[in-house]
């Protein structure tokens, strides 16, 4: 199977300023490989550094040392050494992202919070607004939310506004940081079968799943964290 996303001997350590300068070492040598059309699951308990890994891969934090190789558009990436835009570009087109929370943008519709990650390509405003009913009908937003800002919404509701900007787009690669923690079986369902359909279509998920049900569902591996950050592939 094709490669798409390859980490390589990350580290990574957090300086606890409100605690005298206490230095916290997350991960240690962590990597991780995932092919198109593969689920990898990120296991273990809390403080194993899997929320910290997947914010890497994201490039949202900046390891102190490894690599992190995105296959994008044919070409090896590496995120943690790359400049800022071409870490955007990245983003725009490459690498998709699911965090558990909504970040609220004021006076701005559901519909178009959704829409944006395909306006931002240039595609065309009819075709984005398609795309965003059909994801927001099948997360059962209802209808008369769609025009509202979300910032009114109840947490289930905003958290499946999120799934539904994050797969929009169809990214190659997608992250998903417990998409189904705020959601009830039905809507848990819903998210499943569109992570289903991504890797069915050769997208390669990493994901944190803290639901035994789903995990099972989606995992076609776990990749287990270790303490300081070591793992292993089952």
């Amino acid at each position: 199977m094709k490669t798409m996303l390859r980490a390589e001997n990350l580290s990574k350590t957090f300086v606890l300023h409100n605690q005298n300068g206490a230095r916290l070492a997350v991960l240690h040598n962590a990597s991780l490989q995932v092919a198109a059309g593969e689920c990898v699951v990120l296991h273990g308990h809390s403080g194993s550094g899997k929320s910290t890994l997947l914010r890497s891969l994201y490039a949202n934090y900046q390891p102190d040392s490894g690599h992190i190789w995105v296959n994008h558009q044919q070409q090896w990436v590496d995120l943690v050494s790359a400049p800022a835009r071409d870490v955007l570009a990245v983003r725009r087109d490459t690498l998709g992202w699911v965090s558990q929370f909504l970040r609220v943008i004021p006076r701005i519709s559901a519909l178009e919070v959704v829409m944006q990650p395909l306006l931002e390509r240039g595609v065309g405003r009819e075709e984005c607004q398609d795309k965003a009913s059909h994801l927001l009908s099948r997360l059962n937003v209802p209808q008369r939310l769609w025009q509202l800002a979300p910032s009114t919404f109840s947490g289930g509701e905003q958290q499946r506004v999120n799934i539904a900007r994050g797969f929009i787009a169809g990214h190659p690669i997608l992250l998903l940081d417990e998409p189904t923690a705020s959601l009830d079986s039905a809507n848990s369902q819903a998210v499943v079968g569109l992570i289903e359909e991504a890797r069915a279509g050769g997208a390669a998920v990493v994901g944190i799943f803290h639901d035994a049900a789903v995990r099972e569902r989606v995992a076609d591996r776990l990749h287990v964290m270790q303490p300081e950050g070591g793992e292993t592939g089952q």
